[in-house]
This record gives C-alpha cells, sequence and structure tokens, in this order.
C-alpha cells in the first residue's frame, strides 16, 4: 500500500505478506470467497431476473422477499422492516420512433413514474424549447406547445467522449471543442432560466399549456450513455432519447424539416405502497446488545437494471454475510445488515433505521458502507472521528496484503459523502463509514444510466470486497475495546471557514405522490 505523510493522512501498513495470514477465520473467509464465490450466480437473480429496483414498484418488492429468501437458505435470519410508503408504479414497454421525414425506431426509454399512453400512440411534431427574452416572453410563447413534443435538453455539439478526442484529435481541435461545449452549456443553461422555470416545473409549466410530451437528452458527457431520473408530468408522456437520435431530431427541427414522433407508453400506477428495509442479522454470542453492521442500499433508478448503484454494494454485503455465517457463525458482536430502501430519494430507508432504532445506534461498534460502483476498495476516511485511526488500522493490519492493495486511509478525515447512507449514522454521531471504489467510469458511464446492467460488473474486484469487507467486520465483532466517538476539530478550508459536522434529516416517510 502507498504510505503518505500528509496532516490528517494515514495509511495503514500490513504485518503479514504469507498467503496465509495465521487467522484461521481470515484464512476460512479467504477461502470461502475464492473457491465457492456466489456473486455471479446472485448478480444473475438480482440483475436479470429481477430486475432494476426503483422504489415503489413491484420489483423492489420481489427484490426485497429474494433478499430474505437468501439469507434464509443460508440460515440467517432476516426480515422486511417497514418504515414508509411511496408512489407505486409499474414501469411497461416504451415505443419512441420517428415517422416523418422517414421512418426510424429510436433509441429511447419512458422516465421513472412516467404516465401511461392507456394503449394510444401519440403521434405529433416536435419542436426545440425556443431562446426567449424572459418569462413573459415565455408565457406568449407557451400556447403554440400545444398538441406538439417538446424537446428540452441542449443538443451535444460532439457524440464522442473526451478520451477520443484527446487521443486522436489536435490540441487546438480539443480546445476548441471544449471552448464551444462550455458555451452551449452557459447558453442554455441561461435559455431554462429565462422561461422562469426549472428543470423540473418547466416540464409542469408544458404540460399544462397542452403539449403532446416532453423529450430530453440526459446525456452523461463524453460517454453516449443517458442518465435516468424521473418525470414530472402526470398526464403526458417524458421520455428520454439517446444523444444520436435526438441530436437528429434536434438538427431536423432546427433546420426548418419538422420531425414527427409516435410515442407510446405503458406504465401503471399502483397508489400508494408500503417500502421496506431489508434487515438481517447474526446473533451475537458475548455482546449480544453491541453491533457491527454492512450496508449497502437496496433501490435503483430504472432505466438499466441497477448492477453498480448499488447492485454491486448489495452483492459485497450479502456474500460477505453469507460467508460470515458459513466460518464464523458465533460472532462475538451481533452482526447486522442494512439493505436500505429509498436511497435514491434522499436517504430514507436509512435514515427511518436511525430514527426507529436509537438501541441499536448507541451500541454501535462500526458500520461498513459500499456505494460507488463495481471497483475495488481504495479509499476508508475517518470520518472526523478522532480516534477512527486507532480501530480502523486495528483492523486493516489484519487484512492480508493482496486484498488492500493501494488502499488509502485518511484520518481523521471529514464527515462527508452525504449522498449515502453512511451519512445517516454518521449524523447521529455513530461511527459509520465508506468503502469508497476505484472509478472503473462509474460516474460518467453507469452511474444513473441506462447502462447499468450485469455486465458492467467487475467480479474479481467485487469478491476482494467481499473478502476485505468480512474481515473487517469479524475484527470489529472480535475486538475487545469498543470503539470511541469523539470528533475531531474540523479543518478549516482556503477561505479560511471551518467545517461543520453534518445535521441529522428526518426520512421522507410518505413520498412521490406529487
Amino acid at each position: 500500500m502507498k504510505k503518505i505523510h500528509i496532516l490528517f493522512v494515514a495509511v495503514v501498513l500490513s504485518s503479514s505478506v504469507f498467503a496465509q495470514s495465521q487467522d484461521p477465520v481470515i484464512d476460512a473467509i479467504v477461502k470461502e470467497a475464492t473457491e465457492n464465490s456466489q456473486l455471479e450466480k446472485l448478480a444473475h437473480e438480482l440483475f436479470d431476473k429481477i430486475g432494476p429496483r426503483l422504489v415503489g414498484t413491484p420489483q423492489m418488492q420481489q427484490a426485497h422477499d429474494w433478499a430474505v429468501a437468501k439469507y434464509a437458505g443460508w440460515g440467517i435470519a432476516a426480515k422486511n422492516e417497514k418504515w414508509g410508503e411511496w408512489r407505486g408504479w409499474e414501469r411497461g414497454i416504451s415505443h419512441i420512433d420517428m415517422v416523418s421525414p422517414r421512418s426510424k425506431t429510436l433509441e429511447g426509454t419512458q422516465l421513472a413514474w412516467c404516465p401511461s399512453t392507456n394503449g394510444k400512440t401519440i403521434t405529433a411534431e416536435v419542436v426545440i424549447l425556443p431562446d426567449l427574452a424572459d418569462s413573459l416572453a415565455f408565457q406568449k410563447w407557451l400556447p403554440s406547445a400545444k398538441g406538439k413534443f417538446v424537446l428540452i435538453s441542449m443538443n451535444q455539439p460532439t457524440g464522442r467522449p473526451d478520451y477520443n478526442w484527446e487521443e486522436f484529435g489536435t490540441k487546438e481541435s480539443v480546445d476548441k471543442m471544449k471552448k464551444d461545449r462550455a458555451g452551449q452549456i452557459e447558453a442554455w443553461m441561461n435559455r431554462i432560466k429565462k422561461t422562469g422555470k426549472t428543470n423540473q416545473t418547466l416540464p409542469v409549466a408544458l404540460e399544462k399549456a397542452g403539449a403532446a410530451g416532453i423529450v430530453t437528452c440526459n446525456w452523461s458527457r463524453g460517454f453516449g450513455v443517458n442518465k435516468i431520473f424521473g418525470a414530472h408530468t402526470k398526464k403526458i408522456p417524458t421520455v428520454d432519447i439517446a444523444l444520436e437520435d435526438y441530436g437528429l431530431l434536434y438538427r431536423l427541427a432546427e433546420n426548418g424539416t419538422i420531425p414527427k414522433i409516435s410515442v407510446l407508453t405503458d406504465s401503471k400506477e399502483k397508489g400508494m405502497v408500503p417500502t421496506y428495509n431489508t434487515v438481517a442479522e447474526i446473533k451475537g454470542s458475548e455482546k449480544a446488545n453491541e453491533y457491527v453492521m454492512l450496508s449497502a442500499h437496496f433501490d435503483s433508478w430504472d432505466g438499466g437494471t441497477g448492477a453498480t448503484d448499488n447492485g454491486t454494494g448489495t452483492l459485497t454485503m450479502m456474500e460477505a454475510m453469507r460467508i460470515l455465517k458459513k466460518v464464523y457463525p458465533n460472532p462475538k458482536r451481533t452482526i447486522l445488515v442494512g439493505h436500505w430502501g429509498s436511497e435514491e430519494q434522499g436517504l430514507n430507508g436509512s435514515r427511518a433505521f436511525v430514527e426507529d432504532h436509537p438501541e441499536i445506534v448507541q451500541n454501535l461498534q462500526v458500520l461498513f458502507n459500499q456505494d460507488n460502483g463495481t471497483g475495488r476498495v481504495v479509499n476508508i476516511s475517518g470520518q472526523g472521528y478522532l480516534h477512527s485511526y486507532e480501530f480502523i488500522s486495528r483492523w486493516l493490519s489484519k487484512v492480508p496484503e493482496k486484498y488492500k492493495d493501494k488502499l488509502e486511509t485518511r484520518f481523521p478525515g471529514s464527515p462527508g459523502g452525504g449522498g449515502s447512507d453512511f451519512a445517516s449514522f454518521v449524523a447521529v454521531g455513530a461511527p459509520g463509514f465508506s468503502l469508497s471504489s476505484n472509478s472503473w467510469l462509474y460516474g460518467s458511464y453507469t452511474w444513473h444510466t441506462n447502462r447499468d446492467t450485469y455486465d458492467k460488473v467487475v467480479f474479481d474486484d467485487v469478491r476482494n470486497n467481499a473478502i476485505l469487507t468480512a474481515i473487517l467486520i469479524y475484527q470489529a465483532s472480535e475486538d475487545a475495546a469498543k470503539t470511541q466517538r469523539d470528533k475531531s476539530v474540523m479543518p478549516f478550508n482556503s477561505k479560511g471557514e471551518q467545517g461543520k459536522w453534518p445535521e441529522q434529516k428526518k426520512a421522507t416517510r410518505k413520498g412521490g405522490a406529487d
């Protein structure tokens, strides 16, 4: 591992370079994970058969039930614990076709919570959101959107990824492309701003004006894939179209050859449905009322199948639990795993768990969360806990070198990463930590995109993470000392501003109906 001598930064050095750790439990963890891995089977069942896990959908409930059954088959007690209600919705098929000036099937899909066209195919002309002077001009223009599909995303200037430009383009052409693109982005943001609406309220205004539908292209810049979020319309379809086909429609409309498209979206509203966390437990033998926890959110966006967000985190924790039950069936402390619902809508499942289980939070030895893709864990931050160096270093020192190669730690670190579930615990002073992975282009290629599927999983890396997690949980369970929660003094930034510890936010227990 790399050793860094910087203030608040440290790296744990391994005490062993041998193939065997001289700890029979650690050796058994490694052996079970490498010789009897269940990762590929679990991935196929969860990603291919069940599919995406949007909160409030039948697939989300199916996934919860599947996880409970899997744990039961491994002899682990598990349950689905209700924490709230959400708008129930079920995705059906999407058909999007250009019918004029020629015929072409377009690559695209309805966004989450998109209204159904009730079996009817809507055919209409396509227009571009115009560049108007101000919100008054926008209000005057709105009636002309009636009966039209409105393009509300910028047309990208290039469909090639940046690394493609940098490998083959001249410096002058690369610089020009980036400068032009930055200008276009700023101009489009101003175009939206001048309507007096936001990206969320603009579709609502167009719907009220009688538009036939909304067309977006939430392109993941440089990689030709689409970010998949939710629709903001209630009666008309909102579809997201891939860059290549969106650009085709945009150029035709921009140059006076008005295209027509046909759209059919099949979906079902299910009313308000119960939402759950799946929680599994291996009971402690000596300190049953103290807890070590594995953590990963279970829900996903539904453009792909949620393979790397957060299917790989889910698989890591399930596989670690399976292995621990087999080779370490009588832990000193109780081992829990939380598979959280509605992380994508605001960490709601984990926040609800924190609110509902103060007895666990108060007696939590440690929580490890994984939620940023398929790569090997390469960073652990102390999250601002003054003594995190002591206990995390102690546990990591027992991990064989192979499974922490290039792993860096930062102590005491700062409490950040509010975008994932460990932050729900840090906000109440509990020792929650992120097992942060290397990129594999997670942020620009799979995160919230229609390409987040089984084939993007790097199973060797996920296997490594399951081994690392299982060993850390084993060490935390066995540790004679209870972890300390003293907070460090927050560091100052370059502006001389001192950071703040995160405030606890309440879970949204009922959502998605607006």
